[in-house]
């Protein structure tokens, strides 16, 4: 508050009252002078006194007004200069007196002018504003100097002032500064202004609409008049985190807390919605029951649902009664301030708690499934997921489909759908089966293209001979691909003719190139027979065709086995000389080993199972006999002497 008895204050507004006007009428009067031409000693000692009662009243009000003592002595100056004038001429003595009353009464004027502008806490003042700078508002309040407002006082939600120049604006003087000019209060001026108007609302609690400021610790700065303070959690019903998406936006706030002598006022939206949300809740409950159709607000989404204002009352739309198809989130079908119409399925009066529908508006399009996708139809749709097993189409709102990964092509080399179809593709399927009952329907992609195993014993007889390349390798035997999508198998059997093979890798390397002779294909089963060794003539049918049971071979034993030795008779064609045939012809044991080479003789022939019996001991006998045929042939006499026989039994 600035102090109305500096010295300094030289400067001020004239302010006349009645009773300023009486009293310096009465000082006027009592110092009038004669006007009489000759010397009057009583009217001089009625002069002096006058002098001196006016010095009296001067130094009495220096104790009150200290300013006054820079014009009391220019005052005595004054009168002292008259008094001199006046010993040499009386009119100059009377002009004296006036100039004095006169100053005298200036003074007194300016005392009273500025008292009366300078009861700062109370009184509001009308300025005109002169400019702007960073820091203040400069205004002219009609005193000895300019005023000063704090900028931020002034300033809008946006950032700028609220007053330019020329504009008049109402404040409260609070005090003259040392270094010149008045601190200038808007904000305690609108106060006085409004503060009636506010003890009024928070009384009646009737609500007042503000403009929200800005953001401070703890809430908001809301313009309702005057500044007052939001705080943050009597902003919303529920916590709000971002608070700076009020700043600028009208309000309807109720005032809870004011204290006028330090200016504070506490106010609260939160009341007033919850107000309003308790009534619109008793009207909601009045009408609500399960089956009832109602408009709603989308408040919150979760991943199991969305939360729906219904009026004063949530329900949850759980997720899977927003669609009768799939949804990975709600938000791929609602946004948080949405309305929307749903279905009340439950409601439980006594918790409050209500469950809604959406999907139930329309009817379930499961239940006509059949008649409108009749297997065989071509149908577009568009692809939803992909998984390990298959795609999952989209045909409409809440039919879908899976192609399985058996169904997408003829080929069997693909490794993952993905490899052909991804989310939001649009693609053509045909309908293999329908259930409506377990909401499923089987579509298929390869039936669009034509199947490369229809037409395969045409293209491919038995025997005809092909060329591929080793895709894949099993214990069983070679996957050969001659063409894409179609794979033939080569056994482990009909790799070679000769050699007992194990493993296709024994002979075999994936990825190599080969060529095979079909040997037979079953489109229904989609198997295609391949042989590597049928490009070589079969050596046991070349064996059987020059060989007879009673020949004598030679052979190399292969390998030993308890019962026997397997003996290699010819290139690719083994025998088996069974122990008991192991001797010689005088019947005692050979002992086989292999890399041993002996004469066989063939005792035995299966060419179904291609087996052939082998015997050393047959090819003894053989021997034998023919010593005896020769013995027994007739010898001529002439020519045959006893040591030809003895020759020819050691031969």
């Amino acid at each position: 508050m600035a102090d109305v008895l500096n010295p300094e204050q030289t400067e001020s507004t004239p302010l006349s009252t009645e009773m300023e006007t009486l009293t310096l009428d009465a000082a006027t009067e009592q110092a009038e002078p004669s006007h009489e031409f000759a010397p009057n000693p009583e009217a001089d000692s009625q002069e002096i006194a006058a002098l001196d009662s006016l010095h009296a009243v001067a130094d009495s009000r220096l104790v009150q007004a200290p300013a006054l003592a820079t014009a009391v002595p220019a005052a005595e100056a004054v009168a002292s200069e008259n008094s001199s004038a006046s010993a040499a001429d009386d009119s100059d003595s009377d002009m004296s007196m006036e100039d004095f009353a006169a100053a005298l009464e200036s003074f007194d004027r300016e005392q009273a002018a500025e008292a009366a502008t300078l009861a700062f806490d109370d009184n509001i003042v009308t300025g005109t504003v002169i400019k702007l700078t960073d820091k203040h508002v400069v205004v002219d309040v009609g005193l000895k100097s300019e005023g000063l407002i704090p900028i931020e006082q002034v300033i809008d939600h946006t950032g700028q002032p609220k007053l330019k120049p020329g504009d008049t604006v109402e404040v409260v003087v609070e005090r003259e500064e040392q270094e010149g000019g008045y601190l200038l209060s808007y904000e305690k001026a609108q106060r006085h202004r409004v503060w009636d108007v506010i003890e009024k609302a928070a009384t009646d609690k009737t609500p007042v609409t503000g403009i929200v400021l800005g953001r401070v610790k703890g809430g908001l700065t809301v313009d309702i008049g005057i500044k007052a303070f939001l705080p943050g959690s009597q902003l919303e019903v529920r916590p709000v985190r971002n608070l700076d998406t009020y700043i600028g936006q009208p309000i309807e706030v109720r005032v809870i807390k004011l204290n006028k002598k330090r200016g504070n006022v506490v106010v609260s939206r939160k009341e007033i919605l919850e107000e309003k949300q308790t009534a619109k809740r008793n009207e909601t409950l009045e009408h609500l029951e399960e089956g009832t159709i109602l408009t709603g607000t989308v408040k919150n989404l979760t991943d199991y649902g969305a939360f729906v204002d219904l009026g004063g009352i949530d329900g949850l739309l759980h997720i899977t009664d927003m669609s009768w198809g799939r949804l990975t989130h709600p938000r791929d079908l609602v946004n948080v301030g949405d309305e929307i119409q749903v279905k009340v399925l439950k409601f439980d009066k006594d918790k409050q708690r209500v469950s809604l529908g959406f999907k139930q508006l329309t009817p379930d399009p499961w239940l006509d499934a059949v008649e409108r996708y009749p297997v065989g139809a071509r149908v577009r749709g568009r692809v939803l997921s992909v998984t390990d097993y298959g795609s999952f189409i989209e045909l409409e709102q809440g039919i879908e489909g899976l192609v399985h990964v058996s169904e997408m092509t003829w080929s069997k080399r693909m490794k993952h759908p993905s490899k052909l179809v991804k989310p939001g593709d649009e693609v053509e399927t045909v309908v293999i089966s329908v259930n409506s009952t377990d909401r499923r329907i089987s579509l298929g992609m390869k039936q669009l293209l034509e199947n490369p195993w229809e037409n395969l014993s045409g293209r491919y007889p038995a025997g005809t001979i092909v060329e591929g390349r080793v895709r894949n390798l099993t214990d069983f035997g070679a996957f050969i691909e001659i063409e894409d999508g179609i794979d033939g198998l080569v056994h482990v059997s009909n790799l070679s003719w000769t050699k007992r093979v194990k493993h296709p890798s024994e002979i075999l390397k994936k990825g190599e190139k080969l060529r095979a002779v079909v040997l037979g294909v079953e489109p229904e089963n989609r198997r295609l027979s391949l042989g590597i060794k049928q490009l070589q003539p079969d050596v046991w049918e070349t064996f059987f065709a020059q060989h007879r049971v009673g020949d004598v071979v030679k052979g190399k034993v292969l390998r030993t086995a308890q019962f026997g030795a397997f003996v290699e008779i010819a290139e690719g064609v083994e025998g088996l000389c069974h122990v008991s045939e192991a001797a010689d012809g005088n019947g005692n044991s050979i002992k086989l080993e292999a890399g041993q080479e002996h004469d066989f003789k063939i005792i035995k022939m299966n060419q179904d199972e291609k087996k052939v019996g082998l015997s050393i001991r047959a090819v003894g006998e053989e021997a034998s006999r023919a010593e005896v045929e020769s013995y027994k042939a007739p010898v001529s006499s002439s020519t045959t002497t006893l040591g030809d026989l003895m020759n020819w039994k050691r031969g």
